[in-house]
């Protein structure tokens, strides 16, 4: 009571009604109502959640669901609902298939009709989905009906696989770098375990017998594989690890999983009950068989809406002395990886529960399958067999990490995997750091021997990461390489990493995150937010015709008054043997960058007041034009990011062009650095940037040429195609004279050192810088040279199409007016 009191201030509160009346009745007395929600909600909701609980057994679960579903069977709804929510899951979490497919087998003992409600919905779906080329899902279905493979009559699904397999043979015989058909046998063989996880006594010679047909294809190099190879060491070197095709790793892991007797120990099963169970097991095995619905396949497939390529078994976790991911001749390594990249990428609209699914890897498969949770490094290694070595956080990484360096391009942008990452780390920081960490090291280790692109993917990576914790990193591990040329690929990688992560904080902060080392590398030019001047010294010529420029552009004054003091650069730059338009040009544009130096908005202002006047003097000359880049380039030197981006804008503007950009780059820039700028980041970013600029804009006007209402004529097409093609001749030409060796800056000995034989070490340097950027823009135009010729195709069948639409009309008019007719006489009569 005296706590009461004590709470209440001692005293009665009269706002406070403690007790009820006598006519308010007793509220309080029994139990609050529960509030059952309805069948297909619950139905619902466990569904989804299947398991996903580790503590609770697969047979409880999937027996809970189907009996809720089979008691219920009168709800229309429920039905309806199941069929399709089991359809959904199966292709946006293809990692709980086999259980998705458990329930429907335990609910066939009671209800037969819904597995045959569930196939002609699959059936149907199949077919439009192999219409419109979206193989992924087509392989996602197939893996359903695999596992539902023992509740059919007859062969099952292998009627499908062999149809597939026609297909994809009459497609490799009418060309060999045909990439659908190689699509089509990487589905036939992820489907075939799922169907022999069933019953793998049953089948073992239908599948030996598909898998002797597959091998004709699986087992030949795909002509574009040269073009997606990861690594490419230099002579002398080697790549880290064998590079294998998935297809062809695919094809053998399963021919040894057959000759082991289709173990797929990594698979659950989870329609395989408990020795208690025995009853319901034997329901299972003996319940209705069902006849899959004929699928139609047209005689001619497409592409569909991803691009298809050969494709590269990655791994960040190759060569380590203990194997925490499954091991390349298990085909658990294929299976696993298939299952988590299809998941990654399909749950694209949400990093968060992408980022789950990663780290709750092992409730997906077999029991066993993998190591504790968390287990660190070091206790892996005292593992001892049969127990699993596997940790799961390595797995999710390496599945990530094969997608971020997909080549040629990912399925998403890069920015969706760099987040899944940074989600996972947040989510189970102690599981998953040390799992980036060494990944890390071993993506450091091998930078100089991957292809540029990747390595600069590392980068921008790498950057990006660290900024989401703190930038923290250990960066005394590579403080060995602080010392090494600029021109060396660790010394390049580290330089490019801090410059990117200045871009996403700011300078004095990244100083303090780095040793004492490392402190040279950001120069006291970074610190400040706004750039010298250069004109504001008057010692600099055209000092005070900068400085008047400026003062009219900030107070935006019309043209008539600059237009006098470009007069008097000319005249001055005459008297003094300079190029009259060259001189105005960088007193102007370093005018322009100052006034707008504030932010990328002031800027981006004052290139739009002077867009006129910029754009004519870069029609000029290509001098000009070549000007502008230096000078922007020039007066953010110690922010390139932002240099770029004004490049960009440029570009967009129509101030600069294309070919413009490369040639500031790789002929100019490259020549007065004696090619140290190829080992610059930023200098392949802004050609890499252009590149896609070119590629995309003709990719838009490609595929607009393939819709019906197309405005777009032939003339238009084959100029961007034109253009696009001389752009990347233009980079070929002058990279493979770095490459080569045979640049005139490369061949002029400076100081009779050796230096122009091409035997000293910074030559051997640029020459392999000149190598591997020739080597991505190589398969640039072959990409894009192949997207060409699909785009063509597409116009023509669309075409025909068109064409046979409006050719059919006319009979179908016909046969109206037929029938209007003998309407009007049965009237009539």
């Amino acid at each position: 009571m005296a706590d009461y009191d004590r709470r209440d201030g001692g005293g009665y509160n009269p706002k406070k009604r403690r007790y009820r009346d006598d006519d308010d009745g007793d509220r309080r007395g029994g139990p609050r109502r529960r509030f059952d929600a309805p069948p297909h909600v619950r139905v619902r909701k466990q569904l989804l959640a299947i398991a996903e609980n580790p503590m609770r057994p697969w047979h409880e679960e999937v027996q809970s669901i189907a009996n809720l579903f089979t008691d219920n069977w009168d709800d229309e709804l429920l039905r309806t609902n199941f069929v399709d929510l089991v359809l959904q899951l199966a292709v946006e979490q293809p990692m709980k298939t086999p259980f998705l497919a458990a329930v429907v087998l335990v609910a066939n003992t009671n209800k037969p009709q819904i597995v045959d409600m569930l196939l002609a919905k699959l059936t149907s779906t199949l077919e439009i989905k192999i219409a419109e080329g979206d193989w992924r899902d087509v392989k996602l279905y197939l893996k359903l009906a695999g596992c539902l493979q023992s509740c059919l009559e007859g062969d099952g699904v292998f009627p499908v696989l062999e149809e597939l397999f026609s297909r994809a043979v009459d497609l490799q015989t009418a060309s060999s770098e045909d990439t659908i058909g190689t699509e089509l046998v990487k589905i036939i063989l992820l489907t075939l375990p799922y169907v022999m996880v069933t019953g793998p006594t049953q089948w073992q010679q239908k599948a030996a017998d598909l898998m002797e047909k597959t091998e004709i294809i699986a087992g030949e190099a795909h002509p574009l594989q040269a073009l997606i190879e990861p690594y490419h060491p230099e002579a002398g070197d080697q790549s880290p690890v064998a590079s294998q095709s998935c297809i062809s790793l695919l094809q053998t892991q399963l021919q040894n999983e057959a000759n082991n007797g289709w173990a797929l120990s990594c698979l659950p099963r989870p329609w395989e009950l408990p020795v208690e169970e025995v009853e319901q097991q034997e329901k299972i095995a003996n319940a209705e068989k069902h006849t899959l619905p004929p699928i139609a396949i047209p005689q001619t497939v497409v592409a569909g809406p991803r691009p298809l390529f050969p494709e590269i078994y990655f791994s960040v976790y190759a060569n380590q002395d203990v194997e925490s991911t499954p091991p390349l001749t298990n085909i658990a390594a294929s299976l696993i990886r298939d299952a988590l990249v299809d998941t990654i990428n399909v749950l694209n609209f949400n990093r968060n529960v992408t980022a789950r699914f990663l780290i709750e890897l092992d409730c997906y498969f077999a029991p066993r399958t993998f190591a504790a949770r968390a287990t660190p490094f070091d206790k892996i290694r005292e593992i001892e067999p049969p127990k699993s070595s596997w940790k799961p956080e390595d797995v999710a990484v390496d599945a990530v990490f094969s997608q971020l360096f997909s080549l040629p391009n990912p399925e998403h942008k890069l920015v969706y995997y760099h987040a899944v990452l940074t989600e996972a780390c947040k989510l189970a920081p102690a599981a998953i750091a040390p799992s980036l960490g060494r990944a890390i090291r071993f993506l450091y280790r091998n930078s100089h021997r991957m292809d540029l692109e990747l390595s600069n993917r590392f980068m921008d990576w790498f950057s990006h990461h660290l900024s989401n914790f703190g930038f923290t990193w250990k960066w005394t591990e590579w403080v060995d390489n602080v010392y090494l040329s600029n021109l060396h690929p660790d010394k390049a990688f580290i330089m490019g990493a801090i410059d990117k992560e200045i871009r996403l904080s700011f300078a004095q902060r990244i100083k303090n995150t780095l040793p004492e080392p490392y402190q040279s590398l950001i120069g006291p030019e970074k610190e400040k937010d706004v750039p010298d001047f250069k004109f504001a010294d008057d010692k600099t010529p055209f000092a005070a015709e900068g400085k008047e420029i400026a003062a009219l552009l900030r107070r935006k004054a019309p043209e008539e008054e600059i237009e006098p003091v470009i007069e008097r650069i000319h005249s001055l730059a005459l008297d003094n043997n300079l190029d009259p338009l060259v001189a105005s040009t960088d007193v102007f544009v370093t005018s322009v960058l100052h006034v707008g130096s504030k932010s990328l908005s002031h800027v981006l202002a004052a290139i739009e007041r002077t867009k006129e006047r910029l754009t004519d003097a870069g029609a000029t000359s290509e001098a000009a034009r070549t000007q502008i880049i230096s000078s922007v380039m020039e007066y953010w030197s110690a922010h390139p990011g932002v240099a770029i981006a004004i490049i960009e804008k440029l570009l967009n503007y129509s101030i600069l062009t294309p070919q413009a950009v490369i040639n500031w780059a790789i002929t100019t820039y490259a020549g007065a650095t004696r090619g140290e700028a190829l080992a610059k980041g930023f200098v392949y970013e802004m050609v890499f940037n252009t590149v896609v600029k070119v590629t995309s804009r003709l990719r838009q006007v490609l595929q607009k040429a393939t819709l019906p209402e197309a405005m777009i004529d032939d003339e238009t097409i084959e100029a961007e195609i034109n253009g696009m093609r001389s752009l990347f001749r233009a980079i070929e030409d002058a990279l493979f004279a770095w490459a080569s060796g045979s640049k005139d800056e490369m061949l002029e000995a400076s100081d009779g050192l050796g230096e122009g034989d091409g035997t000293s070490e910074t030559e051997k340097l640029v020459k392999r810088w000149g190598e591997r950027w020739l080597r991505v823009f190589k398969r640039r135009a072959a990409i894009e040279e192949a997207f060409i010729v699909e785009a063509r195709k597409e116009r023509e069948r669309k075409a025909a199409a068109a064409a046979a639409e409006l050719a059919a009309a006319p009979a179908q008019g016909d046969d109206m007016a037929v029938d209007s007719v003998d309407a009007a006489a049965e009237v009539t009569a």
